[in-house]
């Protein structure tokens, strides 16, 4: 079973490398983020045409999220799961997937540690946390799969110093990424893959891709009992190349003996 995130930096700009993607890599479950369209024109007959059914929430020009299965689409949930005050931007999806939960969420970027998006997205994270102890339990195979926008240490920055008082790498970021972790999620890329500098996205600007200057901020976090399942997860970087590449990758993790549930 194939669990992937990518962050498609506009779907309708990007539907044609996104369905080759998909056609070449055939993932069970594929969460999206930057859709940036409305939810009447999602092609959601595209994907069903390919073997898919998929669940969308978006607001237009800006954010939005998706999922799309084949192994089974229910339960979804637009937003954050009651009781949870609900964001006023389209950041968060969820849905059953061939037994597994899994969550697509894009987080906000913050601007600068000065902007008041800065602290909205400290308390989105915040909330992140408790939406997953409404959708699921610890022990349950839960995967969160998206573009968190921080970068959860050094080795996960081309140059840190780069970033000195900016956003992505401040200390109240990286405790909110960690406390959400200490909820009982892993992230999978790096405990299969401890080498530093593997990125998962990087500035369309000044040659940043063919000079290695990127960060890995898109993640697939899983609970411990999905954890056992997973062996192998992969950062796609040739998803990069080409012509009107999105400025971020595909993340995947491959689960092994994991039953692949039909649609019901």
């Amino acid at each position: 079973m194939l669990i992937a995130t990518w962050n498609v930096n506009s779907l309708k700009a990007r539907l044609e490398r996104v369905t080759k993607w998909v056609s070449e890599n055939q993932p069970d479950v594929l969460c999206m983020q930057e859709t940036k369209m409305k939810d009447e024109v999602f092609p959601a007959l595209t994907f069903a045409e390919m073997g898919y059914e998929s669940a969308h929430f978006g607001q237009g020009q800006w954010n939005g999220v998706a999922i799309i299965s084949k192994v089974g689409l229910t339960d979804v949930v637009t937003n954050f799961a009651k009781p949870i005050e609900p964001d006023h931007e389209a950041r968060i999806i969820s849905a059953t997937c061939g037994g597994v939960k899994v969550v697509s969420v894009y987080v906000p970027n913050g601007r600068s540690l000065e902007d008041d998006h800065y602290k909205y997205k400290l308390e989105w994270m915040k909330k992140l946390k408790k939406h997953a102890d409404v959708f699921a339990k610890p022990g349950e195979r839960l995967v969160i799969g998206g573009d968190f926008n921080i970068a959860p240490t050094d080795d996960d920055v081309w140059d840190v110093t780069k970033f000195e008082g900016a956003t992505h790498v401040s200390a109240p970021e990286r405790e909110v990424f960690a406390d959400l972790c200490a909820w009982g999620l892993t992230d999978a890329f790096r405990a299969l893959h401890p080498e530093p500098k593997v990125f998962s996205w990087w500035d369309y600007r000044n040659g940043s891709f063919h000079k290695g200057e990127g960060m890995r901020i898109d993640f697939l976090l899983a609970t411990k009992s999905l954890m056992g399942e997973v062996e192998a997860s992969s950062i796609d970087r040739n998803a990069r190349k080409g012509e009107k590449p999105s400025d971020h990758v595909p993340v995947t993790i491959t689960l092994k003996n994991a039953s692949t549930k039909s649609k019901k």
